[in-house]
């Protein structure tokens, strides 16, 4: 309970860390919002009485204090490019994005994990060098190049899927992982080259350990040594990576939203930029590191669970 609450209190200081650096950088932002609210040509003694009355001209330190208030009690404001209340829009784009992040994280993992065992287990082989060279492939080109490559075969060429555009999980299921899977291969993709570098690396020091070698002294088929006896000692640190990689993929998924014109958190906060929507960046912003951080702390927590040998303390 004690590695509990310091993770907690360590949460809680980091989102509030985090949200000082990001109203801080939104006002260093070129753009005036009483501008952008009544454009270019307004008079300007209705800038300055709009200006006065979203509080504006109060010093800074109010003005984050009004901020971070509202983000607790859930008074996010209004989007000013797409005239809605913030916090509805945020909780219809986030379903969109964690349907990409939890399809890419599971593809990944359903390919890393075989292809790092298959590695580890013909080390020094042409086995090992050709996933090993899969992954590097991957690590080097970027997501948006699988993204355009995966759009050009099999949307444009094959017609399989579609290229853009979002389905909501509730109207139809099968239709939002049609559209969500080419942004999610794209994601996972990366990942992958990671995760299979992460599990071979693990699975080639613990296939050298002596429990091992005493596994199979026991006559156990080489099956059950390498899947319930190296695996079950190597998947902890391979999930505790895979955690660890939900920061990457709401980095990327920015750019791959937006190239896919699949409206989720990271459409949402691109189009906020291009359009210096500064109460918009800064809830968005914020809402990806509180998601980031909650997702670390629990991935730690399910460590715990996977790998008994580690305890609470």
């Amino acid at each position: 309970m004690a590695y509990l609450g310091n993770r907690l209190l360590s949460l809680v200081l980091t989102l509030f860390l985090i949200s000082i650096v990001t109203f801080a950088v939104t006002h260093i932002l070129p753009g005036d919002v009483a501008m952008i609210i009544m454009g270019t040509q307004s008079n300007p003694e209705a800038l300055a009485g709009l200006r006065q009355s979203l509080g504006l001209n109060d010093p800074l330190l109010v003005q984050y204090g009004r901020w971070i208030g509202g983000m607790v009690t859930g008074d996010w404001g209004t989007s000013l490019v797409f005239r809605e209340p913030i916090g509805p829009l945020i909780a219809q784009k986030a379903v969109a994005s964690a349907l990409i992040v939890a399809m890419s994280m599971s593809i990944a993992l359903a390919a890393a994990i075989p292809l790092g065992v298959w590695a580890a287990v013909h080390r020094d082989r042409w086995q090992d060098g050709a996933a090993s060279t899969t992954a590097l492939l991957g690590v080097s080109l970027p997501d948006f190049f699988w993204g355009i490559m995966l759009i050009l075969l099999f949307a444009r060429v094959l017609g399989w899927l579609p290229s853009s555009g979002f389905v909501h999980p509730a109207d139809d299921f099968l239709g939002a992982v049609r559209h969500a899977f080419l942004p999610s291969l794209a994601l996972g993709l990366g990942l992958m080259a990671h995760l299979t570098r992460m599990t071979r690396a693990t699975m080639t020091g613990i296939l050298q350990q002596e429990f091992i070698r005493v596994a199979r002294a026991k006559g156990l088929s080489e099956r059950t040594v390498i899947w319930r006896y190296a695996l079950a000692n190597a998947i902890g640190p391979v999930v505790t990576v895979a955690g660890l990689q939900v920061g990457y993929l709401f980095g990327s998924i920015i750019v791959i939203e937006s190239l896919f014109n699949f409206t989720g958190m990271g459409w949402l906060t691109y189009q906020a930029l291009l359009n210096r929507d500064i109460p918009l960046i800064q809830a968005t912003v914020f809402t990806i590191a509180a998601v980031v951080m909650i997702v670390s702390l629990l991935v730690d927590l399910l460590y715990t669970v996977i790998d008994p040998r580690v305890r609470l303390g």
